[in-house]
């Protein structure tokens, strides 16, 4: 008789993104290597820095760039709502290029641009400005928040049904230190009472 080896489960994760957000960014860079080296599922969803700072004393450079950062998950949750989550991904991926390594933060020929390039109607883009969406925006948000807390902010990603804030990296690790870096997140966030580790940004995020 021989030895055979056990099937192996399919780690399943949950990542919630702001693509106005750079460490998002980063980690969903991230994301995309653990794929490419571990057996993996990641279901997208989108949250919002402009609703988690809602009603909070922002300096007024960063409350400019919550009221602009409305219009991009309006439209992402739009594209959800009206063509299918699988869009989020691609359409994040195209906002996200122009709007980090690209450097940009002209939003709406940002959104026009990201629309053609994945195939989607410019009509989305309409909704941007308006709160036709909301309810599924906050309540994608809220999903988030109900696993990690509102002292966070994005990304959080959640492993097997486990979520924290982060990863936080720069620059994002590729093929192998990707997967080693998935393994450990796997760890940690499987062992009941682990809360945080953290410590002092010294870098900006690394876009390569």
């Amino acid at each position: 008789m021989t030895d055979t080896q056990p099937p192996t489960s399919r780690d399943t994760a949950d990542f919630w993104f702001d693509p106005a957000c750079p460490w998002a960014w980063m980690t969903s860079r991230w994301m995309d290597e653990v794929q490419r080296v571990r057996d993996v599922e990641v279901r997208w969803h989108v949250m919002s820095l402009s609703v988690l700072n809602e009603g909070r004393d922002l300096p007024e450079e960063y409350r400019a760039l919550m009221d602009d950062s409305w219009a991009a998950v309006r439209v992402l949750t739009a594209t959800k709502e009206l063509y299918g989550a699988e869009h989020l991904k691609p359409l994040y991926d195209a906002l996200g290029s122009r709007r980090h390594p690209g450097g940009r933060t002209d939003t709406w020929a940002i959104i026009r641009e990201s629309l053609d390039e994945v195939g989607l109607p410019q009509s989305l883009r309409a909704y941007g400005d308006t709160d036709e969406f909301d309810e599924q925006l906050r309540a994608s948000h809220a999903e988030a928040i109900a696993l990690v807390g509102d002292e966070v902010g994005t990304p959080v990603v959640a492993v097997n049904g486990s979520a924290f804030f982060g990863p936080v990296m720069t620059p994002a690790p590729k093929g192998e230190d990707a997967g080693r870096l998935w393994d450990g997140f796997v760890l940690v966030t499987g062992v009941p009472g682990f809360y945080e580790l953290k410590r002092t940004r010294t870098k900006g995020p690394v876009f390569d």
